[in-house]
């Protein structure tokens, strides 16, 4: 826990030049990659499908279509649950246009376990929902993607989390600060329960509420630490977008 705050202290919340930063993190015996990104600052936006209308899938297949642009992706993650055709299975919205609706009701699965929540991207600023907050706030979002469970909600873990669960997967999440400024994302490179990873984010990385993006499928890109995750095609990707260096 000390090592874990000492890490985050010196590298996380500190000024950083970087809009994203990516740091190795233990939490009670447990090891973690944190990227911390600057909302205020960065490009991060939510990826699904190409202008053919393909699913992109791929971090590969983001950065082909971002190359005409002059652009990359400096950091990357999957962002929330999927169909088996890849369609987002709750709320999605991408650059201002809402692809699916707000699913409020309970249901089947990790998705249905309310409550869930809804990651917001803003000018300036992102944030975690929780679902019906969401609805009743009506915030306008560019980027939006809805996920569940809820990690944390208002300070306190998700309240059918069991300390003593043997369901252990490797996931990944993201949280953010009251303001809006710091969005944490966070995927575990150990095998964890979901106690264990709201922990991380109420008790280590203080996000006040933080949204289980999935498990199992979970993967990475994250371009200074020269790594990206392979697998099978994704749904949504979520990704902090950077220019080209000038040759």
């Amino acid at each position: 826990m000390i090592r874990a705050l000492t890490i985050l202290g010196a590298a996380l919340w500190a000024a950083q030049a970087s809009a994203v930063t990516c740091e190795k993190v233990t939490h009670e015996d447990l090891r973690y990659t944190v990227c911390e990104v600057d909302a205020t600052a960065a490009d991060l936006r939510l990826f699904l499908n190409g202008e053919d209308g393909e699913v992109l899938g791929h971090f590969s297949s983001v950065n082909e279509t971002l190359e005409p642009e002059g652009k990359r992706l400096a950091f990357a993650m999957n962002a929330g649950m999927y169909h088996d055709d890849r369609s987002p299975v709750g709320h999605y919205v991408e650059d201002g246009q809402e692809q699916m609706r707000v699913i409020p009701n309970p249901g089947p699965g990790n998705f249905g376990l309310l409550p869930n929540g809804v990651f917001c991207i803003r000018d300036g600023r992102a944030d975690v929902f929780e679902t019906l907050d969401f609805v009743d706030q009506a915030p306008t979002c560019r980027f939006a993607t809805q996920s569940g469970p809820m990690l944390v909600i208002d300070g306190g873990l998700h309240p059918r989390f069991l300390p003593d669960s043997t369901s252990r997967y490797i996931r990944n999440g993201v949280g953010t600060s009251a303001d809006g400024t710091r969005t944490v994302f966070a995927i575990s490179e150990d095998y964890v329960t979901f106690h264990e990873f709201g922990s991380l984010f109420r008790d280590v990385l203080n996000t006040p509420n933080a949204l289980f993006l999935d498990g199992n499928i979970s993967r990475m890109y994250d371009r200074a630490g020269n790594r990206s995750d392979l697998g099978f095609s994704l749904g949504p990707i979520v990704g902090v977008v950077e220019d080209m260096p000038a040759n």
